[in-house]
């Protein structure tokens, strides 16, 4: 069955960085599209970044210069280096991937594969 388990989730100042990794199995293969989202308490889950299987990739506007995304297409492996975190970064943060493997999309919907979640938390 495919699988995505999520890590490197903590707890961090604002302004310091957390690295993390989602590590997918079973058949999200290489050529899936991956995406990071997260989901504060109260609040509709949000697509931060995404990229294919060409290493392209797409950001929001409210995490683009701070967060990068990458994938080790060798270990299926995707990972979200974020910086600069603010106390507003913090949420539940989940991977996903779609079999389609194609577009730009971040909307929740469209991804079939989702990970349990890794919390990050940032104080002021």
């Amino acid at each position: 069955a495919e699988q995505l388990v999520e890590s490197g989730g903590g707890s961090v100042q604002a302004g310091g960085s957390l690295r993390l990794a989602c590590a997918a199995s079973g058949y999200v293969y290489t050529s899936y599209l991956m995406a990071w989202f997260r989901q504060a308490p109260g609040k509709e889950r949000e697509g931060l970044a995404n990229i294919d299987r060409s290493g392209i990739t797409r950001y929001t506007e409210s995490v683009k210069g701070r967060f990068t995304i990458s994938r080790d297409f060798a270990k299926n492996i995707v990972y979200l280096q974020m910086d600069s975190l603010k106390p507003e970064d913090t949420a539940m943060y989940y991977c996903a991937a779609d079999s389609s493997g194609l577009g730009l999309s971040l909307r929740p919907s469209d991804y079939q594969y989702w990970g349990q979640g890794t919390q990050v938390t940032v104080s002021s």
